[in-house]
């Protein structure tokens, strides 16, 4: 199945994701494990993460294995297990091929939690240390589960609205659809729709929140527009789809004024004082990660695409479309540099943009949204090394 619909579940309507994927088969736990970390040379002091951080270090992410998390797969280090019936994976958290002298474990989303939100886990489950959580979302968390962005794992959000360029040649942005009466196909619930209708890119009538992932509508239609992923769609729909096998354009969500740091790597926000001397030395090797995914992403993306089969949840992922995706990342900022050169930083005035955008229209949700909430709550720099970049 195509993967459109995945990070919909961690936005919060899980209710309709739950309708159309298949959920994970059986409830027995498996282990399998790879490699020996027996010989891994020690990490300098300055990245020896024992007694300031959890002996584990566990990440809840949005969703099933892809290249989106790359950069923390990227530190599972040799000698890892596999837990196939909660989906997780926990090896020696490494950098540079040097052991930190702690775990990590990286916990699957989506069926693994009952598709809930990562905040929501984060605070039914105290063992996770950080989450994959995206603004918007943790400015609708703010009142009861509250979460700090302390990394950001992607600078702009991969997603897009797609459509076939044959049928709609005279249509380059988004701004063409809503001239049209075309519908614009989407999962119900997801914020980015009604910030295109508020900013007057699409008409309400146009919207049709009846996508449930799979591509028969798009190739049986191909007149509609539809929700997709920069990471995805473009290479599954040319390479993978059988019935449509050419390709597709598209238009970043992010470059129509949907300016969140999607899946920033957060903390419980009443946590951020005590966890601190760890996020110290720990953030600045995430962003080493995400440098090395970046610039060899071959290991980890084989790495991700054995995870999907083993974890056997009705989740499709090939590694062609892993490798796809960790390329398109680079090559359309979407793992980027902040503007001082940072990688996994945070632009504080477009936090506050975001926080400006989005607090009214999660609001209209229903959601209910802290009083005063800013800026400084949803996201720090205070663990970022800005020396650390992509070269």
């Amino acid at each position: 199945m195509p993967s459109s619909a995945r990070r919909a579940a961690a936005a919060g309507v899980s209710s309709a994701i739950t309708l159309v994927l298949v959920t994970a088969c059986g409830s027995g736990s498996a282990a399998s494990s790879a490699g020996s970390a027996d010989k891994l040379p020690e990490a300098p002091a300055a990245q020896r993460l024992a007694g300031v951080c959890p002996k584990t270090v566990v990440v809840q992410v949005d969703w099933e294995p892809e290249a989106e998390h790359g950069p923390l797969y990227n530190l599972v280090g040799p000698g890892y297990t596999v837990d196939t019936g909660k989906k997780r994976v926990t090896g020696p958290l490494v950098t540079g091929g040097k052991d930190t002298g702690v775990d990590i474990q990286v916990r699957a989303g989506g069926s693994a939690i009952g598709y809930q939100t990562v905040p929501s886990q984060m605070y039914v489950d105290k063992s996770i240390t950080l989450g994959t959580v995206t603004t918007d979302l943790a400015i609708s968390a703010s009142v009861k589960q509250p979460v700090t962005a302390v990394a950001a794992l992607m600078k702009k959000s991969p997603q897009v609205l797609m459509w076939d360029p044959a049928t709609h040649p005279d249509w380059k942005t988004i701004a063409d659809i809503g001239k049209s009466n075309a519908k614009v196909v989407y999962v119900d619930g997801s914020t980015y729709a009604s910030l295109l209708v508020d900013k007057g890119l699409i008409k309400k009538s146009q919207l049709d929140g009846s996508y449930d992932g799979a591509p028969a509508r798009f190739v049986s239609n191909p007149g509609i527009a539809q929700q997709g992923f920069a990471t995805a769609e473009p290479y599954i729909y040319q390479h993978e789809v059988t019935a449509w096998k050419k390709p597709i354009k598209y238009q970043l969500l992010a470059d129509v004024g949907y300016n969140v740091y999607p899946e920033s790597l957060s903390v419980r926000s009443g946590e951020l004082k005590s966890l601190s001397p760890c996020l110290k030395k720990l953030v600045p090797i995430l962003q080493r990660s995400a440098a090395d995914f970046a610039a060899k992403p071959s290991a980890t993306v084989k790495l991700i695409s054995d995870l999907v089969q083993q974890y056997n949840t009705g989740w499709v992922y090939s590694e062609g479309t892993g490798t796809f995706a960790a390329g398109q990342m680079v090559k359309l900022g979407i793992l980027g540099n902040e503007a001082d050169g940072s990688l996994g930083g945070f632009d504080m005035k477009r936090v506050a943009s975001a926080l400006k955008t989005f607090t009214p229209l999660v609001e209209q949700s229903g959601a209910k949204v802290k009083p005063g909430l800013s800026a400084q709550d949803l996201a720090t720099d205070e663990f970022i090394d800005p020396s650390i970049g992509l070269k």
